[in-house]
């Protein structure tokens, strides 16, 4: 009886998660995202996160870090849709609410999004292939990509002019730096996120 119990509350839990669309005019009214909470949720899910944007608007999200705060304007959610949807759902949800940047290379690149802070973690889900003509300039927002394919919450920001991108594997370009790349050039290893505010127009 215990086992059926469980099995039935494990059962509700991941439909809870499978369901789940998050509120668009208040998005803190549910700050796990999910019953279990988002980062757990995000690691029971095998597909991108429900449609929450509108690709007529434009969208720009404010990282709040340990060393001041930069800016991303994402591009035209057409370009790249679920990219741009799945960012915008993690940051509404606070998936990236205290995670760290676990990977700096300087003149290239600063790296965050991943729950366990060492590159290898994060939903179970990937990304489709959304790549785009970019020659990835300073600034420049891209998802993170393994054999395994896209990344579901691993970012990264270019530090320096990296065109070799563009040809050197599958990286979903889904932004620029609008402000604040003083406050990047500052990140290092272990320097934390402690929001992401997401702004429509």
């Amino acid at each position: 009886m215990r086992f059926t119990l469980a099995l039935l509350a494990t059962t509700i839990a991941l439909g809870a998660c499978a369901d789940y669309v998050p509120p668009t005019s208040n998005p803190t009214s549910n700050p796990s995202g999910c019953d279990n909470g988002i980062v757990t949720c995000m690691d029971q899910r095998t597909t991108p996160p429900p449609t929450v944007i509108d690709p007529s608007k434009k969208y720009t999200a404010t990282v709040h870090t340990s060393r001041g705060d930069f800016t991303i304007t994402f591009v035209d959610p057409k370009v790249a849709p679920q990219t741009v949807n799945n960012f915008v759902y993690l940051s509404q949800n606070h998936y990236y609410d205290g995670l760290t940047f676990h990977r700096v290379v300087p003149g290239f690149v600063v790296q965050g999004g991943d729950p366990l802070g060492n590159g290898t973690g994060g939903p179970a889900y990937k990304l489709p292939n959304e790549t785009n003509p970019s020659k990835w300039p300073r600034g420049t927002a891209g998802m993170a990509s393994s054999s395994a394919g896209v990344s579901g919450s691993q970012f990264f920001i270019t530090t320096g002019d990296a065109p070799s991108l563009a040809t050197s594997g599958v990286y979903n370009h889904f932004g620029q730096v609008s402000s604040g790349m003083e406050v990047i050039d500052k990140i290092q290893v272990g320097d934390r996120m402690t929001s992401i505010d997401i702004a429509a127009s």
